[in-house]
């Protein structure tokens, strides 16, 4: 009967998230609360509920896990319940995001920063992305056009230094005359 219950549970989360999120973002949600908000910008740490099953005494123990959780809009506040999902890195130890929250500690919901959707935060990856890519791709431009003129600069003083003519972009020398060679006469 449990594992009826179980799957049930699953996949109406399953369906919740079909709904709700974009393809990359089908995870499991972990349901948490918040001990430690306001200290980082943007970041906050959630414990959630977690067992470790030991072998040696056949049973489960009880074994919270901590999670630094991105907040984009610094809408949480601690003794928050709130609902997390795995998403990308956003620094060295940020790994998980804020999908909703599930029971507010203090200030109300409504009085506080929206916080944005899956379908958002991708579209404002997506943005961010484009706009390095714009960035690298001028800078790489700028770069060429350095290189160029660097090039034309180099020539120009090795023709002024040397003194000699240059064709077709090789080095003619100095024209030296035969002496004493076939057909002269004397």
């Amino acid at each position: 009967m449990a594992s009826l219950a179980r799957t049930t549970r699953t996949a109406a989360v399953a369906a919740v998230d079909a709904v709700s999120a974009p393809p990359k973002f089908r995870v499991r949600e972990i349901h948490g609360v918040v001990i430690k908000s306001g200290f980082m910008d943007k970041t906050v740490t959630v414990t959630c509920a977690n067992k470790k099953w030991n072998s040696l005494l056949k049973k489960y123990f009880d074994r919270p896990v901590q999670h630094l959780v991105h907040d984009p809009k610094n809408s949480l506040r601690t003794g928050d319940v709130v609902a997390i999902v795995a998403g990308w890195r956003v620094s060295k130890t940020v790994r998980h995001v804020v999908q909703h929250i599930v029971k507010p500690a203090g200030v109300p919901i409504e009085e506080r920063p929206a916080i944005p959707t899956a379908a958002e935060r991708v579209a404002r990856r997506d943005a961010a992305k484009a706009a390095k890519d714009l960035r690298r791709e001028h800078a790489r431009v700028m770069e060429r056009l350095e290189a160029g003129v660097r090039r034309a600069v180099m020539r120009s003083e090795l023709l002024l230094k040397e003194g000699s003519r240059v064709v077709a972009g090789r080095k003619k020398g100095p024209v030296r005359e035969r002496v004493g060679g076939k057909g002269e006469e004397s």
